[in-house]
């Protein structure tokens, strides 16, 4: 394997390699990850070519034979970190029952723990999992940690507090072997932001959203701080398949996410129908769907209060944060049309909100694209996440550390 200096870890549930992304900056080095969909594991395949991927059910992936073949004793891997499917537990799933098989899956990740027992395991989701089935679903994954030899906490993370320019939160739980206590090693927020939590912030009794303690903090980065220096796209523009910056880079966020790239992938416009055009051209930035004629509303939408929906048809403001990326841009759903450009954003617009750095190139069709990104964990955050675990570990190599 390369890169033998890097902290060793396994990523399952690993999607297009978000989170692998983040950490790779902190200094580990994924060695195996296991995601069993094509598209995603054909991107984190292009973009982390040291590390063995498979791509099939975990649910019939031999934990053994893969510790075998990273050749690791029982204890030497220092992480196993993973997300498994957040659908069913997701505050925003129509139902939400522990009979969808999805909620069992972290067992799936449990049983690599029990056979590699890592220094320390680490599991991201949604924030609706703290309020999922009274709490129960996060309480079971907690008390299995510590039946199988972890002490685990969680915490809610709030993306523009470690650089992120749009609303996104993510449940994260750390475990520690060893007797370490997990609760020490969350980062702590690095930049200010505006906040809204509409979902469960309590468990066991405490707030567990991770707030800034610091009072001067620097503000969070803007949408129009990610992504000015991009090429401009009339709508529907495909262009040529590496395309050169529209400005050298304006600031450190800029910098940092064209680090090593020759160019910009990923960026072609969507073609938007002709009402959509046509609704467009009354949203202002930081206007949305109550902007536009009641005649050229949806007709589902023309019956709704004026104080819903308020994302919905949302052209961004380009100094405040986007809405949180999903795995469509598209307008019916949230603030996704270019403040100054009548377009959606494009998938690398998407990914640099995501915080994916340029030289990171996504494989597929546009929409698997596009589910690609919206499905990840933002590497900026994971980068946090990294930092405060390599510490955790006694380790912290600041030449892996983006610099933001």
């Amino acid at each position: 394997m390369e890169n033998n200096n890097k902290l060793k870890m396994i990523d399952l549930f690993a999607g297009a390699g978000g989170l692998s992304e983040g950490l790779r900056e902190a200094g580990f080095n994924s060695l195996y990850a296991n995601e069993i969909k094509k598209s995603y594991s054909e991107t984190y395949a292009a973009n982390h070519q040291s590390t063995i991927i498979e791509r099939c059910d975990i649910r019939k992936v031999d934990a053994y034979s893969v510790r075998k073949l990273l050749n690791l004793k029982r204890g030497e891997l220092e992480l196993i970190a993973g997300g498994p499917p957040c659908q069913g537990y997701s505050i925003n799933a129509p139902v939400r029952s522990t009979d969808d098989e999805r909620n069992h899956l972290f067992k799936e990740f449990l049983r690599f723990v029990d056979e590699f027992f890592p220094r320390a395991v680490l599991i991201e989701n949604v924030p609706g999992l703290v309020s999922f089935e009274g709490g129960m679903t996060l309480q079971a994954i907690l008390t299995a940690l510590e039946k199988h030899g972890y002490k685990s906490d969680v915490k809610i993370l709030y993306a523009p507090h470690y650089g992120v320019p749009q609303t996104r939160w993510r449940t994260i739980i750390i475990g520690l072997r060893d007797g370490q206590t997990s609760g020490l090693f969350f980062p702590e927020p690095v930049r200010q932001a505006p906040t809204r939590i509409n979902f469960t912030s309590r468990f066991g009794g405490r707030n567990i959203v991770a707030l800034p303690c610091k009072v001067e903090l620097p503000s969070f980065i803007s949408v129009k701080d990610a992504i000015s220096d991009l090429p401009v796209l009339e709508n529907g523009e495909v262009g040529a398949k590496i395309k050169k910056y529209r400005t050298k880079p304006m600031n450190d966020f800029q910098r940092a996410m064209r680090a090593g790239s020759d160019g910009v992938v990923n960026h072609q416009a969507l073609q938007l129908s002709k009402i959509n055009i046509e609704r467009l051209a009354f949203i202002p930035p930081g206007g949305n769907w109550t902007n536009i004629p009641e005649a050229l509303l949806p007709k589902g939408m023309q019956r709704a209060r004026r104080s819903d929906h308020t994302k919905r048809y949302g052209r961004v403001a380009p100094e405040g944060l986007a809405s949180t990326i999903l795995t469509k841009c598209d307008p019916h759903w949230g603030a996704y049309f270019h403040y100054d450009q009548d377009r959606t954003f494009t998938v690398r617009e998407a990914a640099r909100i995501q915080t994916f750095p340029d030289t990171f190139h996504f494989i597929g069709s546009r929409v698997e694209q596009y589910e690609q990104v919206g499905n990840a964990v933002p590497p900026l955050l994971a980068v946090a996440i990294g930092r405060s675990l390599a510490r955790a570990l006694g380790y912290e190599n600041k030449e892996f550390i983006r610099a933001m």
